[in-house]
């Protein structure tokens, strides 16, 4: 058996603000790389716990978590019992809660995430797996709690307590208000938390309002405890449960009160903590331009000046006299940083021909390029980068777009009903027959079971439609258009596939295809398990293997983002600005992709509409590109070159 006591050691506690730029931080934390990293690390701990245990013919009773966050991890535990021999014989697990009432069956309950995420691949002995009972009669409710701690305190508490941490700060389910001595209990879930959970369950009206869940106190006697906490939307309520003070109101806060607690974050999730936003506030730093460019934009925004107008006494007064010390003058650092944001701005995104490119993003050769748009979505290009998309064909490109992967979870049963009626009343009666019974199989949908495989064409064929009006609107021919349908993501459910090697050989053959100078992909960090990351990730590991082409030499990568959220004013490498014209060109591709608005089904944590969301981005990066002191826009897209 191989535990990686590396892995281990990783997660070993450390009392926090045991060094100076830890000085803010009332939690132990850790930050890896990406989550893959960070999952891996925790199931070796639990491995290595689990064996200790074995050697001392003791069980291993284990605090299990359920969501995005530790499904990676629970995929390493099952590869290390199949490929490295770990026996979960001694092991018995408490999982964290449960939805009140639901069924064990049922898809979206914990019972049914556990046994087909973990249970059902390991050796582990039915009798010792525990979940909160989430069809127990109303009546009979509080009792099953009580039960459930008492069997908890029977066997000794907890060893390891998996957490992960929602955006209201709950662990477990215990929501904003829940006491510090709270036990085993049902509770009523954050209008939050419901709404976080309603893709899910295809709409916040089929969440539950209760749950089951462990309480704090319960959670605080486990002798270790782990949190994981991925993605930037992780990022706000991680800095307030590390640097914040204690309160009800984050109950994650509480673990500061605890002896071991370890959290393991990613890059995303730490980077509201002051170490890493602002690190010159806590300690003295190694001044990269990188990190110049990033604590001069900080000041400008702190201090509500432009770049060439921040004065020496702005430096020093807000911890960054270091810096002046290091390279001398407020003057120099500024034009420094304002030269650097000035050159990213260009309306030449494919690179501008016969001119000096020294300080421009692109090549200006060769004057033109083949390029390849990445779309995670039937939709994501028009809305993350509309408007150089339209630039790139414009100015004469051999513009490919690439959708990755059909779309078709994300289409309305009534949407898609819409479509087969309209098609019914255009067909003679003998060839709509294919389309009746099309409409009595959705009849037969059951949310339980993945949808058949006819219903994900047609939804998937809705979103194909809808994508090629928006390119043939932006002059784009049908041959030039791809829809890949990544295997990964074809599972008919809203849980996908692992990524394949299917899924890296079909962009594999298409980059090779089109041997392309530029490639765009979406950088869309936010949610760490969804299809962006995962989209991305798959070209990720096909760009590591067609590296080493000749083609590859000449083949730049550019991250865009805008669906979710956008790169910050230091991260910027290409700033594309849009006319008004350009803004509304961009607004009316989004239009076509119909089955997307007025109520779309996967909405996210932000309320407002797609193409609303993504020019109100564009128009705050103009915003702040001129509050640096830089040329007034309409609106402006951004992008971060990727070196493989």
């Amino acid at each position: 058996m191989m535990i990686d006591q590396e892995k281990v050691k990783l997660l070993d506690y450390k009392a926090p603000g045991s060094f100076e730029e830890t000085r803010y931080e009332k939690l132990h934390n850790v930050i890896v790389e990406n989550p893959s990293e960070g999952s891996i690390a925790i199931a070796h701990c639990i491995a290595n716990l689990i064996i200790e245990k074995q050697k001392k013919k003791q069980p291993c009773v284990l605090g299990l978590a359920t969501g995005s966050s530790p499904l990676s991890v629970y995929r390493e535990l099952v590869r290390l019992h199949r490929e490295e021999g770990l026996s979960f014989e001694n092991v018995i697990t408490f999982n964290l809660d449960e939805y009140y009432p639901i069924g064990k069956e049922d898809l979206q309950s914990y019972n049914y995430f556990m046994r087909e995420n973990l249970f059902k691949f390991v050796d582990i002995k039915p009798e010792n797996i525990n979940i909160p009972d989430g069809e127990v009669d109303p009546d009979e409710l509080r009792s099953s709690c009580i039960a459930y701690e008492n069997k908890i305190k029977k066997l000794g508490g907890i060893d390891l307590q998996i957490l992960g941490i929602g955006r209201t700060g709950h662990i477990g389910f215990n929501e904003p208000g829940s006491h510090l001595n709270s036990q085993t209990r049902a509770i009523t879930l954050d209008h939050l938390t419901r709404f976080d959970a309603s893709a899910t369950f295809q709409g916040i009206e089929n969440v539950p309002r209760k749950a089951v869940t462990m309480g704090i106190q319960t959670i605080l006697k486990a002798k270790k405890i782990i949190l994981m906490a991925w993605g930037t939307y992780k990022a706000e309520i991680i800095q307030k449960a590390i640097e914040g003070q204690i309160s009800e109101i984050i109950p994650t806060t509480y673990l500061q009160l605890h002896k071991n607690t370890t959290l393991i974050l990613d890059k995303e999730s730490s980077s509201e903590l002051t170490r890493i936003k602002a690190p010159w506030l806590v300690s003295s730093c190694k001044w990269s331009q990188d990190l110049r460019a990033k604590a001069i934009t900080w000041l400008c925004e702190k201090t509500g000046k432009s770049i060439l107008k921040l004065t020496d006494e702005d430096y020093n007064q807000n911890g960054m006299s270091d810096l002046l010390a290091d390279y001398g003058s407020a003057y120099d650092l500024n034009i420094e940083v304002f030269n650097r944001l000035q050159n990213s701005i260009t309306g030449w995104p494919g690179g501008k021909p016969n001119a000096d490119d020294a300080y421009r993003p692109e090549r200006a050769m060769p004057e033109r390029k083949r390029v390849i748009i990445f779309s995670p979505h039937p939709d994501d290009d028009v809305i993350s980068m509309g408007g150089t998309f339209d630039r790139l064909v414009s100015q004469g490109h051999e513009v490919h777009i690439a959708y990755q992967t059909s779309g078709n979870i994300a289409v309305s049963d009534h949407d898609a009903l819409r479509y087969l009626e309209v098609a019914s009343d255009v067909l003679d009666s003998e060839k709509s027959e294919v389309l009746l019974n099309l409409k009595k199989v959705f009849k037969r949908l059951n949310p339980q079971q993945p949808a058949p495989r006819e219903i994900c064409n047609l939804k998937g064929n809705i979103r194909k439609r809808e994508s090629l009006a928006a390119t043939r609107y932006f002059g784009i021919p049908d041959k030039q258009v791809h829809f890949m349908n990544l295997p990964f993501y074809e599972t008919g459910l809203i849980a996908k596939n692992p990524i394949s090697e299917k899924d890296v050989d079909l962009t594999i053959q298409l980059i090779e295809s089109i041997k392309p100078h530029q490639i765009y992909a979406a950088g869309d960090l936010a949610d760490p398990h969804g299809t962006h990351r995962v989209c991305l990730d798959v070209i990720f590991k096909a760009l590591e293997q067609l590296k080493p082409k000749i083609f590859m030499k000449d083949c730049w990568v550019w991250l865009y983002r805008g669906a979710w959220h956008e790169w910050e004013i230091h991260e910027i490498e290409m700033a594309v600005p849009m006319s008004p014209d350009q803004v509304l060109r961009k607004r009316k591709a989004i239009f076509y992709h119909q089955s997307q608005k007025d109520g779309v089904m996967f909405q996210g944590n932000d309320h407002r509409e797609f193409w609303v969301r993504a020019e109100e981005r564009n128009a705050d990066t103009a915003k702040k590109y001129k509050a640096m002191g830089l040329s007034d826009y309409e609106a402006m897209e951004a992008f971060k070159r990727y070196f493989y």
